[in-house]
């Protein structure tokens, strides 16, 4: 079937979110962790991005609130590179330090807006699933100048995330579209592309050289490629990979 539609995931896809979570998290390490050498701060970031503790998950599922993840996977890092704990006292002086930090660092990738562009001028509907609220993700996207670009789906629309199929289903109904002839792209293998193919859709792994979380690093391209899934290495590759 012919794609008539494309949703796309935020963070890492559109925007380099690892990028601006590098900067955070090393204006935290000199500010709470300065024991911790330079050297050591792709581990402090590959920590972060792969939520050992499954705080950002239970967010997701609707089992806590963003703010609390935040907190206890700030708490989680320290007690991992050996810092202060992070207490609700501490914590608003600590959040402001990376909140802020990370804020001001958002930018889109390269390829974004080409991807974007072509789609619409394809006459593709375009639109965000995302398993972050919707309002942040609307800031993130005009602070990284991809405004327009409708954010249809965010964890706070049906009260939990990716990868429940009712999240890229509504996403489908929401734009317009027939879930067979949608694509999902994003970067998480598992979260973002298998689950948007079980769930009927066109599932698209965008498999950025050298961004894979710390427990993505093992997963076979090839295996998915075996199972349908749609994998690019960027996102200029995304109409050959749709056989636009």
């Amino acid at each position: 079937m012919t794609v008539d539609g494309v949703l796309f995931d935020v963070d890492d896809t559109l925007v380099d979110t690892r990028g601006a979570f590098a900067k955070a998290l090393t204006a935290v390490a000199v500010e709470y962790l300065p024991h911790v050498p330079a050297d050591r701060y792709g581990e402090i970031l590959a920590h972060w991005r792969s939520d050992p503790g499954g705080y950002y998950r239970r967010y997701t599922r609707g089992e806590t609130d963003h703010l609390t993840q935040r907190r206890l996977r700030a708490d989680l890092l320290h007690r991992t590179f050996g810092g202060e704990p992070v207490t609700d006292a501490s914590f608003p002086a600590w959040d402001a330090l990376f909140w802020g930090t990370f804020e001001r660092s958002w930018r889109a990738f390269d390829d974004a807006r080409e991807a974007l562009d072509g789609l619409r001028a394809a006459g593709v509907a375009v639109g965000v699933v995302t398993n972050a609220a919707v309002e942040l993700q609307e800031r993130k996207l005009r602070a990284a100048g991809l405004d327009g670009l409708a954010v249809l789906v965010g964890v706070d629309t049906l009260g939990f995330g990716k990868p429940d199929p009712g999240v890229f289903l509504e996403g489908a109904r929401l734009l317009g579209t027939y879930p067979a002839a949608t694509a999902y792209v994003g970067d998480e293998p598992h979260v973002d592309a298998m689950a948007a193919h079980d769930a009927g859709l066109v599932g698209v792994w965008l498999d950025r050289p050298g961004a894979r979380r710390e427990h993505e690093k093992s997963v076979d391209a090839e295996v998915l490629r075996a199972a349908g899934v749609r994998v690019i290495a960027d996102l200029r590759g995304l109409p050959a990979a749709l056989g636009m």
